[in-house]
């Protein structure tokens, strides 16, 4: 197989495949990755199947009218294509993305419902645990090593969790004393924080303990009163 010798037929093997492309990518974004395409070369492949079929159906329904819309008399030139450039756009936009837009959406939506397990957006559980509205509230945090030490913090809005791709940590804006068996205890006098590493914790667990009416609030005033709250809801 010749590769393309021309930007003519460069751009014509682009607008062949186009459309696979627009819908295994919709496809992928709505449905999520399956295991039987995890290789890059089994994805290529379901998009180069779908745009063959995507233009068969585009050739058997609306072949002849795109002919006699940019033919000339002397046959199909690329001068017609320029005299008509918003029906250039307007064909592009429906059979290159508003079609595969819908077949993907309609797969995706047939996929969902025969699903037995629902497909969320976060790469990882760590990022739908901290990157989700809800679950991004303040509350202590407490974890247990792998070598079966307990530690803990305050996670507030001057904490931070990372994110796919980077590697998982977390910083805690406040530390707190933690017993053998994992009961929340006093602020660290003169903490500045405190650093986890994911491949460090064993279990990890957020605790939700209401705010004293006396703090503390994030400029960290009154910790005492957060931990003798913490203690009690861990408890």
């Amino acid at each position: 197989m010749q590769p393309p010798s021309s930007v003519q037929q460069l751009t014509f093997l682009v607008l062949l495949v186009l459309p696979g492309i627009s819908y295994q990518y919709l496809r992928e974004r709505w449905r999520g990755p399956v295991p039987g395409e995890s290789q890059l070369g089994e994805r290529v492949l379901r998009a180069i199947t779908a745009s063959v079929a995507l233009n068969a159906v585009y050739a058997a329904a609306v072949g002849p009218q795109l002919l006699d819309t940019f033919r000339t008399g002397k046959g199909l030139q690329y001068t017609a294509l320029a005299a008509h450039p918003r029906a250039v756009g307007l064909w592009s936009l429906a059979l290159f993305l508003a079609v595969p837009a819908a077949v993907a959406a309609a797969v995706s939506w047939w996929q969902r419902r025969r699903a037995v397990a629902v497909y969320r957006p976060a790469p990882t559980a760590w990022d739908h645990l901290f990157g989700a509205a809800d679950n991004g509230a303040p509350c202590f945090i407490r974890a247990r090593l792998k070598d079966g030490t307990w530690v803990g913090g305050w996670y507030g809005t001057r904490s931070y969790a990372s994110g796919y791709p980077h590697g998982a940590d977390l910083f805690l804006e406040w530390a707190y004393e933690m017993s053998p068996d994992g009961r929340i205890g006093a602020p660290v006098t003169g903490t500045a924080g405190l650093y986890l590493r994911v491949e460090n914790i064993d279990v990890l667990e957020l605790v939700r303990a209401p705010a004293p009416a006396d703090g503390p609030d994030d400029e960290g005033t009154s910790a005492d009163a957060r931990g003798a709250d913490a203690r009690g809801t861990a408890e």
